[in-house]
């Protein structure tokens, strides 16, 4: 297998964890790393990640999951319960289609770009969307009966595949998350995973040092705000 991604790009961390954890052997390519023009020849949809895979290409980090989980169902990310399973997958899907697509580098270059909209408008957006979104999900949580430490029981799932990426962003962005300690409490349990830490961005060859260290961050680094891409 071939990961077509970017350090910090978060649908491409998704597909790192769970390949991680799987004891998949995969070679990971920055995109950014490639000629002028590559990226779209192998990616028509120019978006992050892609997997390659027996000659073919897959995109779409949803798309992706569901085939590693396919090919590879052992150690699962979903639970075996039809009905936990449908919920560990509306948790994961309200941050990929919810969240995630309001908040991403190309909708902020558009509010920067054609919009005209000031940083501070911008980072008004992102926050906004931000608790819009947390919110929801930490009540699911607090809801829930199944237990921690991960977001749906003893071990972690897709829905904690999705919620790590998505703080470690909202980090950047100086969200307050004090609201969602359930949440917060995940995304720790996950810290303590050697396939979570094999993921991080900083243990990739494309990761520049100008954003916070995820895995520090849980020997309380204190967060600073980055710059372009957030995939």
């Amino acid at each position: 297998m071939r990961l077509y991604s970017q350090a910090r790009n978060s649908a491409g961390w998704r597909v790192r964890i769970a390949l991680h954890l799987k004891g998949i052997p995969f070679e990971y390519v920055p995109v950014p790393g490639l000629p002028p023009g590559a990226w779209r020849d192998i990616n028509p949809q120019g978006l992050m990640p892609a997997l390659e895979i027996g000659g073919r290409i897959v995109a779409q980090s949803g798309a992706i999951l569901e085939l590693i989980e396919e090919l590879h169902p052992d150690p699962p990310l979903l639970p075996p319960d039809p009905l936990a399973r449908a919920e560990v997958r509306a948790f994961a899907q309200a941050i990929a289609a919810d969240l995630h697509p309001l908040n991403n580098n190309r909708v902020r270059k558009y509010l920067a770009g054609p919009l005209g909209r000031s940083p501070a408008e911008i980072d008004g957006w992102y926050r906004h969307w931000v608790a819009v979104g947390l919110g929801p999900l930490e009540e699911t949580l607090r809801r829930s009966d199944v237990g921690g430490p991960f977001c749906f029981g003893a071990r972690p799932t897709l829905a904690d595949l999705h919620l790590v990426p998505q703080l470690y962003n909202c980090r950047r962005f100086a969200c307050d998350l004090s609201p969602y300690p359930r949440l917060v409490a995940a995304d720790a349990a996950c810290r303590r995973v050697e396939a979570f830490a094999a993921a991080a961005p900083e243990r990739l060859p494309d990761f520049t040092g100008t954003d916070p260290s995820w895995l520090a961050e849980a020997a309380g680094g204190e967060p600073r705000r980055g710059t372009g891409e957030t995939g």
